[in-house]
């Protein structure tokens, strides 16, 4: 048996196009056009990338991008007034500062400083207390499409044993509490885990995002399982892979995300939507 690939490439075009088409209607009933901020601070490579990413999408589904791209001699200071020019700015609708910032600079105060009726990332203390009540504004951009692309299998997630491999606060904390707000049995995995394979190996759904490549194995993986691979990680040889061995592990699992064109496009895809969702509050 070979899994069958959840393509994150074609779940998130077609996200984005009912998005642009919500987009056009919100635009044409109210005159509010979603807007999203992008706060870039430093040159770093990689996060260059994701907030042109980010503005490209924007411009194909119709919502209004603003860049901001500083220089990583920034003070926190002079941050922290751009943050609250955006919050009081009425065309903008999401907030989204780029991680990681310069050592200089407080992340958890940068990131409690975005309005929480802003925070596109869903990051900011009163979004996560939300999302643990299970009574979500915001809910963060990955851990969103994840539930959404576990959805697109046909799975019902109630009543099934999930298994996320890491805990952070961006990705295994949220995932943990969105599949708990669906009635599955959640455990999360991490480096102090007991014997984790054969933790792992009791779950129908699979969340790995430890930063380890192919840290999942075969023999890890029930028959049939649906795994999800949040991972980006970088080879010596320039090699994008992600935290599952998806070559072997495809031969067990039911359902797998490749990497890349997994999990990353649809983050990206929630982002805007997070944003439309926004408006549209804000349009009411």
């Amino acid at each position: 048996m070979s899994a069958q690939i959840i393509d994150g490439k074609a779940l998130a075009l077609s996200l984005r196009e009912s998005i642009a088409q919500e987009v056009s209607l919100l635009q044409k009933n109210t005159g509010v056009q979603p807007g999203l901020a992008a706060v870039l601070v430093g040159d770093d490579p990689a996060s260059a990338i994701y907030v042109r990413n980010k503005k490209i999408a924007c411009e194909k589904a119709g919502l209004y991008p603003q860049e901001h791209l500083l220089p990583s001699s920034t003070t926190e200071e002079a941050l922290l007034d751009l943050i609250h020019q955006l919050n009081v700015d009425p065309k903008i609708h999401g907030i989204l500062v780029q991680l990681p910032l310069p050592p200089h600079i407080e992340s958890k105060a940068i990131l409690q400083a975005v309005s929480p009726e802003k925070d596109a990332d869903g990051f900011h203390p009163v979004n996560v207390g939300r999302l643990v009540e299970g009574d979500p504004v915001f809910v963060p951009c990955t851990p969103k499409g994840v539930i959404h692309m576990i959805d697109s299998t046909g799975l019902d997630i109630g009543g099934k044993r999930a298994v996320v491999i890491g805990r952070s606060n961006i990705v295994g904390k949220p995932i943990a509490m969105l599949l708990l707000h669906r009635h599955a049995t959640v455990t999360i995995c991490h480096s102090r885990t007991k014997d984790l394979p054969s933790v792992v190996r009791e779950a129908d759904i699979v969340i790995a995002a430890i930063g380890k490549p192919f840290f999942v194995t075969p023999d890890m993986i029930k028959e049939g399982a649906v795994v999800i691979d949040v991972g980006i990680n970088r080879l010596d040889n320039g090699k994008l892979v992600g935290d599952v061995d998806f070559d072997r592990v495809k031969a067990h699992a039911g359902w797998i995300t490749p990497v890349p064109g997994g999990v990353g496009p649809m983050t990206i895809a929630m982002l805007l939507q997070n944003t439309l969702e926004s408006a549209k509050r804000f349009a009411q």
